[in-house]
């Protein structure tokens, strides 16, 4: 399978008052083409650094970025962004709030086209009837899910989600999960997710990828092995127990506690 995302002994550093502060120290990982990669690690080390370079929003201090074959060095039009934050504007309606990427990268395309587009997305997460409301006239879970759709609108080779979730309550953000499933099986694409959520990262990835403490390295890679078509449920089978457990020692190691676990 060949790699659409590369990264190749990265460093980075952000300038403060007392002198550099280093949050990537040498990090190399790759993302195959089709696959979800969800990002852990300890707070403050440097996931959300990743996920802009990846996007060409920022260009690492030493080390490359490379993108379907192509070195990283500006923005690109092929990467669907979605925060913690939907971000959706007040004064656009929902639909116009989705449609936004295509006004800005698909320019010759009609507005109907526009139109069914976002209105395809919007039924495939349950918002079909809400097109016309405004962000405000919505629930946080369903604000977020026309931010996914808005993400994904262009057909994006590459979806990065910084912790998409994260502000949702349980119950919420487990249906979210089911939701992103379900796109990437009617829209396939390559993902990076950042999250704190372990069940989440097992969930929803084909591989976890656990960052040591700052400046962050690629400190352990799991391969998930999980079927396609995975219930909600099988977070409770004891195999995937037993993967949740490995990946919080790894985190308690990047942490600087090693193995103790109490």
């Amino acid at each position: 399978m060949t790699d659409l995302i590369e990264i190749k002994d990265v460093h980075h550093a952000y300038k403060t008052r007392s002198g550099p502060l280093p949050v990537l120290g040498g990090l190399n990982l790759s993302v195959p083409e089709g696959e979800f990669c969800a990002v852990v690690g300890p707070s403050g080390c440097g996931k959300s650094t990743l996920t802009r370079l990846i996007a060409g929003l920022m260009r690492p201090d030493a080390g490359e970025v490379w993108l379907h074959g192509e070195r990283v060095v500006s923005p690109r039009r092929t990467v669907g962004m979605a925060f913690q934050n939907p971000v959706l504007l007040e004064w656009r309606t929902i639909l116009d709030n989705v449609i936004l990427p295509l006004e800005i990268v698909a320019t010759k395309m009609p507005r109907k086209q526009r139109v069914a587009r976002a209105e395809e997305l919007l039924a495939m997460v349950g918002l079909s009837g809400f097109e016309g409301k405004r962000p405000s006239e919505l629930s946080g879970g369903m604000r977020q899910r026309a931010s996914l759709c808005r993400a994904i609108v262009h057909k994006p080779d590459v979806l990065i989600m910084d912790e998409p979730f994260g502000a949702l309550d349980n119950f919420t953000r487990e249906d979210l999960w089911q939701t992103m499933r379900n796109l990437r099986s009617a829209e396939p694409f390559t993902a990076v997710l950042i999250t704190h959520d372990l069940r989440e990262s097992v969930y929803l990835g084909d591989q976890v990828i656990v960052l040591s403490d700052r400046p962050a390295k690629t400190q352990y890679v799991m391969d998930i092995g999980l079927s396609e078509d995975r219930p909600l449920d099988i977070l409770y089978e004891p195999h995937v127990g037993d993967m949740l457990q490995t990946l919080r020692d790894q985190i308690r190691i990047a942490q600087g506690r090693g193995g103790d676990r109490h």
